[in-house]
């Protein structure tokens, strides 16, 4: 059932994006009557799941969800009908067209996916409001992943500035802390500095958690499966507070527990509807409980007492402006990760994933919030990757409309049909590049 619900959430945020990026090409072209000959949703390569034919453009569904595609007439792209080129150009058709509307349509795509991104977060900062925890608020510091502490820090440090600025908000920590080149941290009472390598990025995907820090959480049982040793004795929800007699406030206090008392039978206490309660666990050879583990949401930790949570609502108008930055800095963000990916010495182009990392941000259970954000963000990574100035993508029509628009010569259409086979191949290139890194981690993790 849970993949199903994830499978259910990637294709349905994968189908809106490229319908409505599409959708970005189709309306242009229409308006300044340029024939578009197909819609498809998915690529149909051999055979459509589904089509219809409506006036003079098909509409599909393809079998292969590698993305989607309007075929214009008169125009140069992954299709390569070089015989409609041959012929003598029509008036309906694209390259029959003025530059400047040419140069509309490729942009419409882009332009519908950044609109789509801005619209989404206004909608979600008016639906859901924002919530920040002030990094005051992280009394007993943070957890760190095995990378982290390979590199010097240790969980119950304190974040106190990066790069010698002051961090406010455990977001900023979030976001800033693997583009920083050093991090002050507040030990035992100590202020100290780690120096953050700059391949933090290439050691982080060999890492399991695969974030350098976390807020610390309780111990939440989300499963006990029949065939545990502990079936009878947790349920979903408990928390784990103690083991042995010694407290577990936290899931790495319950994990340093387990490990002393393997194949033992422990007594121990967990917070049940709101209740402390003995149980007895029996601890494997391995130091495990035979059962899966969760993470709680901001309302519980607030609850439980972890941290303060500051919540911030706005109305319809307010949301407007709040939205339009949140989108602003995603899209700073993205082309911060970017860059690193493009820089070697980070490493970072060995966390590239392709449709399976997609997959994989998903959640579990269905959840709108998360939803949309992923979708919004997902959107502002394809409309960033489309302005690429690469032959095959929107980005590479528009660098050379403006060449065309800036000398007043247009590429001629032997040249723009090499450039567009060099553009297929860098595209397939990096496809198989990134959905192999998805299945060398599927492999060897």
């Amino acid at each position: 059932m849970e993949i199903v619900i994830k499978l259910s959430q990637f294709l349905l945020s994968l189908s809106l994006l490229i319908i409505l990026h599409e959708l970005g090409h189709f309306i242009p072209a229409k308006l300044f009557k340029t024939r578009v000959e197909k819609f498809y949703l998915f690529f149909d390569v051999k055979f459509s799941l589904f089509k219809k034919q409506i006036g003079e453009t098909v509409y599909g569904i393809g079998w292969l969800p590698l993305g989607g595609y309007v075929k214009i007439s008169g125009m140069i792209d992954e299709s390569m009908d070089t015989e409609q080129m041959a012929l003598p150009p029509q008036p309906w058709e694209f390259r029959s067209k003025p530059a400047w509307q040419r140069l509309i349509i490729m942009l419409g795509g882009v332009t519908v996916n950044f609109v789509l991104a801005f619209l989404i977060y206004i909608g979600m900062a008016y639906a859901y409001g924002d919530i920040t925890l002030k990094n005051s608020e992280i009394k007993e510091g943070l957890a760190f992943s095995k990378t982290a502490e390979q590199i010097g820090f240790r969980t119950g440090d304190k974040i106190v500035a990066l790069d010698g600025e002051a961090v406010l908000t455990y977001n900023e920590i979030l976001d800033d802390i693997v583009y920083a080149k050093k991090a002050t941290i507040e030990r035992n009472g100590a202020r100290q500095d780690i120096d953050i390598p700059v391949n933090i990025f290439g050691r982080l995907v060999k890492d399991e958690k695969q974030r350098l820090i976390s807020l610390r959480q309780p111990f939440v049982v989300s499963q006990v499966p029949d065939t545990s040793a502990n079936f009878k004795s947790l349920k979903a929800g408990d928390i784990i507070t103690s083991i042995n007699g010694k407290a577990t406030k936290y899931s790495e206090d319950v994990m340093a527990a387990l490990k002393t008392t393997k194949t033992q039978s422990v007594p121990a206490n967990v917070l049940r509807d709101n209740k402390t309660t003995p149980v007895t666990l029996q601890i494997s050879e391995k130091g495990k409980l035979g059962i899966v583990v969760s993470r709680a949401d901001f309302k519980s930790l607030e609850k439980l007492g972890y941290y303060h949570f500051d919540k911030a609502t706005y109305g319809f108008f307010a949301a407007i402006p709040e939205g339009l930055k949140d989108g602003k800095d995603q899209i700073g963000k993205y082309l911060q990760q970017l860059k690193a990916i493009f820089t070697p010495k980070t490493g970072a182009y060995e966390g590239v994933g392709g449709f399976g990392a997609i997959y994989n941000i998903f959640p579990q259970a269905w959840d709108w919030e998360v939803f949309w954000n992923i979708t919004a963000f997902l959107s502002i990574m394809l409309g960033v990757m489309n302005l690429l100035p690469i032959p095959a993508l929107d980005g590479g029509h528009v660098m050379f409309l403006l060449y065309e628009m800036v000398s007043g010569r247009k590429p001629s259409d032997k040249f723009l049909e090499r450039a567009q086979m060099v553009g297929i191949v860098l595209l397939l290139a990096l496809i198989l590049f990134a959905n192999g890194n998805d299945i060398y981690k599927w492999i060897t993790r």
